[in-house]
C-alpha cells in the first residue's frame, strides 16, 4: 500500500512560479514511475509528467520547456516546478505513483493562474 501527501498548490499570477510535491509513504523500491496528472474544470485528466524508474521523463506538449519533473529517491518524493505558469494551466494538480503495477493517486492539489 502507498499513501501519497501533496503540497504546494495555491493561487499564482501569470508567469509566476509554483512547485508542487509529493510524498510517498513507505519503501520506494518497486516504484515504477511518479507523475502528475491534471484536471481543469469540464475536461478530463491528462497526464502532465512523469518520471519512468531510471529517470526517463515525459511531458504534455503545452508544458515541454516551462515544467519540470523530479524526484527525490532519499525522500521518496516528486516534484513538479511549475514556471512562467499561464491561466489555461489552472487545474487540480494530482501525484500519481505506479507501484508494481498498481497505480495510486495523491489527493489533488489547487493550481489556480490568474490576475
Amino acid at each position: 500500500q502507498v499513501q501519497l501527501v501533496e503540497s504546494g498548490g495555491g493561487l499564482v499570477q501569470p508567469g509566476g512560479s509554483l512547485r508542487l510535491s509529493c510524498a510517498a509513504s513507505g519503501s520506494g523500491a518497486s516504484i515504477d514511475a511518479m507523475g502528475w496528472y491534471r484536471q481543469a474544470p469540464g475536461k478530463q485528466r491528462v497526464l502532465v509528467a512523469i518520471m519512468i524508474s531510471g529517470s526517463a521523463t515525459n511531458y504534455e506538449d503545452s508544458v515541454q520547456g516551462r515544467f519540470t519533473i523530479s524526484r527525490d529517491y532519499a525522500k521518496n518524493t516528486v516534484y513538479l516546478q511549475m514556471n512562467s505558469l499561464k491561466p489555461e494551466d489552472t487545474a487540480i494538480y494530482s501525484c500519481y505513483v505506479l507501484r508494481m503495477g498498481k497505480p495510486y493517486w495523491g489527493q489533488g492539489a489547487q493550481v489556480t493562474v490568474s490576475s
